[in-house]
């Protein structure tokens, strides 16, 4: 989805493989585009295949746990410190340890840290969809039930993805004080537009791939546009100029969107640095703890 999308090969063989996927989908988008739909449909919802470098940022091990979900499924979850709970959303493929940079900072400041993992991310149960594959649905499921247990956030530190879950589960109810929102990707349908340029099929396969994802989300489509979400107030947005996952004109869209937030920019420090550049932690701090 966000990160690591299908269309950013990294080797000859990713590349070889990613012109063979396009002359499949050309060829299914003319005599099944059903079938084109429900394969793009699969790749939407598996995760990158980037668990063996996942960077853990965390200054120690925390008080480790599990939250159980509806189905039975479990969220693995860590805490740090005492006080006022902050969550740590981490983003499509990532891992609560990748935010582990705010943790000191935080519990310093007299505040619990609660990170945790997604479905199928981490070390928590594989999604409904099975292992490797997840939804933005129930990563916003997972913060949920997650402070059902830990208590209602006093704030939320999101990563990309992880911005939109938090805004949707913000908007369906769960009170949360403030959000800090880290190079946050501003409109999932945009994201299907790239997505079907990636991979090459028309507006065929396109109508019947997003009637198949509105269905898996259970609502609307519309309802992923950030911007266009309900805004927790205040929000802070991070976002660097040189992020080449998420570009930083999606980031200060939200921002100018939304009437109580405001803009931090940093430059050179891409998607994944951003999330443990010592002034960007101590901004985000700052704006919790103020």
């Amino acid at each position: 989805m966000t990160e690591q999308s299908p269309g950013r090969p990294t080797s000859a063989a990713q590349a070889a493989r990613l012109r063979a996927m396009r002359t499949a989908f050309g060829a299914l988008d003319k005599a099944a585009p059903d079938l084109a739909a429900r394969w793009a449909l699969r790749i939407w919802c598996t995760l990158p295949t980037n668990r063996g470098r996942r960077r853990d940022e965390r200054p120690r091990d925390g008080s480790r746990s599990t939250v159980a979900l509806s189905d039975g499924r479990t969220v693995a979850v860590e805490t740090w410190g005492e006080g006022d709970p902050v969550y740590l959303a981490h983003g499509w493929g990532g891992w609560r340890g990748q935010l582990g940079a705010f943790v000191a900072p935080l519990v310093d400041a007299g505040r619990r840290v609660v990170g945790f993992d997604a479905p199928s991310h981490g070390d928590s149960s594989p999604g409904r969809l099975g292992p490797h594959r997840s939804t933005a649905v129930e990563v916003a499921e997972a913060l949920v039930a997650v402070a059902g247990v830990h208590g209602e956030p006093s704030a939320v530190v999101a990563h990309s993805l992880g911005c939109t879950t938090t805004a949707l589960a913000a908007a369906d109810g769960l009170p949360v004080d403030r959000i800090a929102l880290i190079a946050p990707s501003r409109d999932l349908m945009a994201m299907t537009d790239t997505l079907a340029r990636t991979l090459g099929y028309t507006e065929r396969t396109k109508t019947r791939f997003d009637r198949k994802l509105e269905a898996l989300a259970g609502r609307p489509l519309a309802d992923f546009d950030l911007a266009a979400l309900p805004q927790p107030h205040p929000t802070l947005v991070v976002h660097d100029r040189l992020d080449k996952e998420v570009a930083y004109a999606e980031g200060a869209h939200v921002a100018d969107a939304w009437p109580d937030a405001r803009l931090h920019t940093t430059e050179g420090l891409g998607h994944q640095r951003i999330l443990r550049d010592p002034d960007v932690v101590a901004v985000v701090t700052r704006f919790i703890v103020d």
